[in-house]
């Protein structure tokens, strides 16, 4: 009888104990704050299936990629929700050490590169645009176009919209345009933030005019308009590491790493939330779905919050296949 009655007491404590919240303690998670769309839309997703999901608290802290990876080298944050890993040195550096873990492989088709719009090329007989660089096809083109995409404060260079300042991103890009011997032809211009970029380049494309940009997907911006992407030599990872280092004074041309964007944790968050990590591992994101969201976060000028909300109550099936059962229960009762 006693025997019984301990197995049964040790599988009410059992169950009891598989119900528990992620953590013990009441401290919230700290994910970074990505400053733009598919970063923060992303974010948004994660942290409401943490909070309501699995009732762990989350919070949120700013900063530009590079201070961002160096807080989760430090546990200073403990998750990145779209981390285009392996990508810049201060990650590189922090994964070999052992102190941040790319987990999963969470949006398929993601892409970056340099970008005009389809008119330049081609023209738009519907607007009355004629084409302005017919032939143009890759990065080594532009020395000669660079009247097309002149600088409106400096005579005689062209204008290429590099990322905000602090992207990793931004860095190589200002590598390319030396690799690529750009740096007499054209100005190395740097927007204030994302949004400030999606700014310049849509109303530049709305007027008709010639705009030459870098872009990244998933993202509105690449699913509205009709873009090229120039083309750039093969990867060479020996080359890529000339352009991920500011300092490097003789960078080579490559186009850039494959990208693949993954959910980026401190060591500490992977030993301390096992079930989270786990969780983080399957989630995926597929590219149509996600851009159709983003897109309408952008025309509806949604917060965040509320479009990964309204992605959440639109696609259930696909972040069921995420979660247990009981966790999915949860998310569906707080989404109602």
């Amino acid at each position: 009888m006693k025997g019984l009655l301990a197995l049964a007491m040790s599988a009410v404590l059992s169950s009891a104990l598989a119900a528990a919240p992620v953590s013990q303690t009441t401290a919230p998670i700290h994910f970074a704050d990505l400053n733009w769309e598919s970063g923060s839309l992303i974010t948004e997703v994660l942290r409401l299936i943490v909070e309501k999901g699995y009732g762990q608290q989350t919070d949120t802290l700013p900063g530009t990629t590079i201070t961002l990876e160096t807080a989760l080298s430090k546990n200073d944050i403990q998750v990145i929700g779209e981390e285009w890993a392996g990508r810049s040195p201060v990650w590189v550096k922090a994964e070999a050490a052992g102190q941040v873990v790319a987990i999963g492989d969470t949006v398929k088709g993601a892409t970056e590169g340099w970008w005009v719009p389809e008119y330049v090329i081609k023209g738009d007989a519907a607007r009355g645009i004629k084409p302005l660089a017919p032939d143009l096809r890759s990065i080594s083109d532009l020395p000669r176009y660079k009247d097309v995409f002149k600088d409106p404060e400096t005579p005689g260079k062209g204008r290429f919209l590099n990322s905000p300042i602090g992207w990793t991103s931004e860095i190589v890009n200002a590598q390319k345009i030396k690799a690529y011997g750009l740096s007499d032809s054209y100005v190395n211009f740097r927007s204030g933030s994302g949004a400030a970029l999606d700014a310049e380049i849509t109303s530049s494309i709305k007027r008709g005019k010639p705009v030459l940009f870098y872009y990244w997907s998933p993202t509105p911006l690449l699913g509205r308009y009709k873009l090229v992407q120039l083309e750039e030599p093969a990867f060479d990872a020996q080359a890529w590491k000339t352009l991920t280092d500011p300092n490097d004074p003789n960078p080579r041309p490559t186009r850039s790493l494959p990208s693949k964007l993954s959910i980026g944790v401190s060591a500490p968050f992977q030993q301390q939330y096992p079930q989270l990590v786990e969780f983080f591992a399957k989630v995926q994101l597929p590219i149509g779905p996600l851009n159709q969201a983003l897109a309408s976060m952008s025309e509806k000028h949604q917060a965040p919050r509320e479009a990964a909300r309204a992605f959440l109550k639109a696609n259930p099936d696909l972040w069921k296949a995420w979660v247990p059962a009981d966790i999915a229960s949860n998310l569906s009762s707080s989404l109602q």
